[in-house]
């Protein structure tokens, strides 16, 4: 899961459908498991998630804008 967001930019929750898991499970061997097989990649994913984290107010209100547009 690591490669594919760092790979991929991707976001949790696409990283979690593209393997089939919970968002909550991807979160946690994301943020926290990780931590301990991989440092190097950690500090990787961190800054994506940090990154989408940051960004994720803006991702919501496109979504709400784009919502009542098309109504």
């Amino acid at each position: 899961m690591a490669k594919y967001i760092v790979n991929n930019n991707s976001t949790v929750r696409t990283t979690a459908k593209y393997f089939g898991v919970s968002k909550s499970t991807a979160h946690q061997d994301l943020s926290v498991r990780i931590c301990r097989l991989n440092p190097v990649m950690a500090s990787k994913v961190r800054e994506i998630l940090d990154k989408n984290k940051a960004e994720r107010h803006i991702r919501g209100g496109m979504a709400t804008k784009s919502k009542y547009e098309n109504k």
